[in-house]
């Protein structure tokens, strides 16, 4: 009953989470604003994704230094 439970939920979310370059959101396009300032300064606001790889990545350097001490 749980493998069936692991397979038909996935396929019942998938259409309303979607994989991008910076993570897993709700959103199909990746909603960054990218602009110049007064200054020539460039910048990038993103809005923020459901799962960010690069927090997902953070945790697992953090929980390996953990387990390797």
């Amino acid at each position: 009953m749980k493998i069936v439970l692991m397979i038909i939920i996935p396929l019942f979310l998938s259409g309303c989470l979607y994989v991008n370059d910076r993570g897993i959101s709700n959103n199909y396009y990746n909603d960054c604003h990218e602009y110049y300032d007064g200054m020539g300064i460039y910048h990038k606001k993103c809005d923020k994704n459901l799962i960010e790889y690069k927090d997902v990545k953070k945790k697992i350097e953090t929980t390996y230094d953990e387990i390797a001490q």
